[in-house]
């Protein structure tokens, strides 16, 4: 048990946790501020009674994003178009949502799948620069995000803007076209979709056989090709799968509370980059992810009741978290030892 908890209290994780907290707490003393005020602060306004509702909900798109960029970073594949996949998810929900003449339930379903393809095939259209014209993966995907924002926020503002509002955003979704509310608060049911693709990523990842070439792929990539891993399918694979979960989180945002897709709202709460930070803490394990994904959101919450209760900026958060990850970078070299599959 000794050996156990020495593992623990020496493992990366923590060391990257306790070193970025202890910084934290030199930059607010520096300020003026109480550090341990403001700490105790944060875990109250992410769990406590007025707290805890808002982080699940804050939870829902980071998880989301951090399982839909570590899906392809299992295998050492860098996805850095979350953004344009899931704007362009929530706009075709959006669209799909509006337009479907079907029945409410069958709408909804028609426009999360609809968001989900879409995001699927614009992620895949990233593999396919890489794979047929030497485009690396990284500036694929991230060039790539910026035609789908300004298409997204074109059809906000022009054919499916709602008329006499001043803002740029699509007309209200119909009634029937809503995920089920949880309780009174802002929880839905997108926390059961992502939930599914936490479960399924989990048993993909520990017992099939495409886990173990993903594994093994983001271990040695030159070795999975000596296997006969075809890298170039698995790339496709993975980018679209990846594309498909960052649509799905689209459409659950516009599915959600307004009920409408709104022109930035997908994007300004950063939810791609927490989900990337999640995903690198957790070296892309599914339930690691989870875990991590879930204690950023929750730093986001706590952040916004610190500023509450203490004026210290919510910032702090952002910056606490970055730290995490430079110290767990240099504690694992996780980025110095990604492997090159094409060296």
């Amino acid at each position: 048990m000794s050996r156990a908890i020495r593992g623990v209290a020496f493992s990366p994780i923590v060391f990257a946790l306790v070193t970025a907290l202890a910084i934290g707490a030199v930059m607010l003393a520096s300020t003026g501020a109480n550090p341990l005020t403001a700490y105790q602060a944060i875990v109250t306004g992410a769990l406590g009674a007025d707290g805890i509702g808002n982080s699940l909900t804050q939870a829902v798109p980071v998880t989301g994003m951090a399982l839909a960029l570590a899906i392809p970073l299992r295998a050492g594949l860098v996805n850095l178009g979350g953004d344009g996949q899931l704007v362009l998810g929530g706009i075709t929900a959006a669209a799909v949502g509006l337009a479907s003449p079907l029945p409410g339930p069958l709408s909804l379903v028609l426009a999360l799948l609809c968001g989900m393809a879409a995001g699927a095939l614009y992620a895949a259209l990233a593999a396919v620069c890489e794979n047929r014209f030497g485009v690396p993966l990284l500036v694929s995907s991230l060039l790539l995000s910026y035609p789908a924002m300004s298409a997204a926020s074109y059809l906000a503002r022009f054919p499916l803007k709602e008329e006499g509002s001043s803002l740029p955003q699509t007309r209200q979704l119909p009634d029937g076209v809503h995920l089920p509310s949880l309780g009174s608060g802002t929880l839905n049911a997108g926390i059961f979709l992502v939930i599914a693709v936490v479960i399924v990523y989990t048993l993909v990842d520990a017992r099939t056989p495409v886990g173990f070439e993903i594994r093994m792929t983001g271990r040695n990539a030159r070795f999975a090709t000596y296997a006969g891993v075809d890298r170039p399918r698995l790339t496709l694979r993975l980018m679209a799968v990846s594309g498909a979960v960052a649509g799905l989180v689209g459409s659950i945002g516009v599915l959600s509370f307004p009920y409408r897709f709104i022109d930035g709202a997908l994007i300004t709460p950063n939810y791609t980059w927490t989900g990337l930070l999640a995903a690198l803490l957790a070296g892309a394990a599914p339930l690691g992810t989870v875990a991590a994904a879930v204690f950023f959101a929750a730093m986001t919450i706590g952040g916004a009741g610190m500023e509450r209760a203490t004026e210290v900026p919510r910032e702090i958060t952002t910056v606490l978290q970055a730290l995490i990850i430079v110290f767990l970078a240099v504690r694992t070299g996780i980025f110095r030892r990604q492997p090159r599959g094409d060296s």
